[in-house]
C-alpha cells in the first residue's frame, strides 16, 4: 500500500467513525471536510492506480474503496455499473 492509499484509508475510516456517531453527536460534525480531504487525496493517486480503486473513489463508493484498500475487495457486492 502506498502512502497516499494509506492516507485515503485513514480518511475513510475517520469518516465512517464520524458517521457512526452522528445520531448522538451534539453539535453535529460537518462531513464536508472529510469529503474534501478524500477528494484531494484521490487526485494525488497516480494515473496507473488500480482502476477499481479509482472507480470506487470516483463514484463516492467509500465503503467499497475501504474494503479494497483493506484487501477485502471480494466482500464488495457487484454494483449496477459493473454488471454484464
Amino acid at each position: 500500500m502506498t502512502t497516499i492509499e494509506k492516507n485515503i484509508l485513514d480518511a475513510l475510516i475517520e469518516l465512517e467513525n464520524t458517521v457512526r456517531i452522528l445520531p448522538t453527536a451534539n453539535p453535529k460534525p460537518s462531513l464536508l471536510p472529510f469529503f474534501t480531504k478524500i477528494d484531494d487525496l484521490t487526485r494525488q493517486l497516480p494515473k496507473d492506480a488500480d482502476p477499481r480503486l479509482l472507480h470506487y473513489l470516483g463514484k463516492k463508493s467509500y465503503e467499497k474503496a475501504r474494503l479494497w484498500l483493506e484487501g477485502r475487495d471480494s466482500e464488495n457486492a457487484v454494483g449496477s455499473c459493473l454488471r454484464d
